[in-house]
């Protein structure tokens, strides 16, 4: 098999402010595993917050050494065992590579991704879609116009300094889109005290659940306020591997699964299957990045209650197509692999 990469520039439509950054755009590595004349593709992105940057990447992809196996389906079991790529491979990279060989081994045996997977139809999901801190006025109009588009679900980032601020915009955004979901984002930024102040006023706004309402790395108060709030709590940040699910199944209402956090489609599957019958349910995420990245989780869809996979929604200009997602719904399709097909080469690094 023969391995290669290209790195790209993803720009955003409009910068994206969360509690802790604000981001205008972002590196992409392309992977593309070539084996008897066909191709699988897969997408890693770069991030600040996990310490990624594009040349890392590039190396780190370099190093998973898929010459040595015959195949790409013998290269795909490697993976699933383990044996692919070292232990202390960031999660991103092995999710790139994960992806690449699930879009390859699909396109050889001529069956979707999810079919692979085991799912009988191809996933259809309604997804959330982002709108970041921004003043009350933008974030109304922002919510009318994706109400209008056909979104059932909108996901508000808050945790700026003043909560009253990210009540305010919660209010105009209901306003504004009172059919729709409302999920809840501060990434980690109130303290546990805020938080339970400040959760009992978002539901009265009909806030559906809050993400990572408190800094990571305490899980204990965590579950400790997931017991007492009056909305679900679901786990992002402390939910990283499948270690931390483990250890917070049963303590939250849902974990945010993001492959590029976790390490890809099988990890996920593991996850899935380790808070089955738990009382914590799946909600799939990602990172901003292209439809590359986001079709392998678009085929798990099906397996969780909430679907936050609007990451190229947000660019503005996606150079891959195949998914859907304008109109609030995420789609796996039936094509081979994952379906898709990238539609420019412009960015190219």
């Amino acid at each position: 098999m023969k391995a290669t990469q290209r790195t790209v520039r993803l720009e955003l439509a409009e910068p994206l402010r969360i509690s802790r950054s604000t981001m205008s755009a972002r590196d992409a590595v392309w992977l593309t595993v070539e084996h008897d004349g066909l191709r699988g593709h897969g997408e890693a992105v770069t991030s600040v917050y996990y310490g990624l940057d594009a040349d890392t990447l590039g190396r780190l992809l370099a190093a998973v050494d898929l010459h040595r196996f015959a195949d790409p389906e013998s290269a795909l079991d490697a993976l699933r065992a383990g044996e692919l790529a070292g232990s202390d491979t960031p999660p991103a990279v092995t999710a790139a590579v994960d992806a690449a060989l699930l879009d390859l081994v699909g396109k050889r045996a001529g069956s979707p991704v999810h079919r692979l997977l085991g799912a009988p139809a191809a996933p259809v999901a309604a997804t959330a879609r982002t709108i970041g801190i921004t003043d009350p006025l933008h974030a109304a109009a922002e919510a009318r116009r994706l109400a209008a588009s056909g979104f059932q679900v909108i996901k508000v980032k808050a945790g700026t300094p003043d909560p009253e601020d990210d009540v305010e915009r919660v209010r105009v955004i209901h306003d504004a889109a009172p059919a729709a979901r409302l999920l809840l984002d501060p990434n980690g930024a109130w303290t546990a005290a805020q938080a339970a102040a400040l959760l009992p006023r978002f539901a009265d706004l009909g806030v559906e659940a809050v993400e990572q309402p408190v800094a990571p790395g305490d899980p204990e108060a965590l579950g400790a306020l997931a017991e007492r709030s009056p909305l679900p709590v679901i786990a992002d940040e402390d939910a990283v591997d499948l270690a931390d699910v483990r250890r917070l199944a049963g303590r939250v209402h849902g974990v945010n699964v993001k492959l590029a956090k976790c390490g890809g489609v099988h990890a996920a599957l593991r996850i899935a299957e380790a808070i089955e019958g738990s009382g914590t349910a799946l909600m799939l995420g990602c990172l901003t990045a292209s439809t590359l990245g986001l079709a392998p989780a678009v085929h798990l869809a099906d397996r969780a209650r909430w679907a936050d996979l609007d990451g190229h929604l947000l660019l503005a200009h996606d150079p891959w197509t195949g998914i859907g997602g304008a109109d609030g719904f995420v789609r796996a399709g039936d094509l081979p692999g994952l379906g898709i097909e990238e539609v420019a080469h412009e960015n190219v690094a």
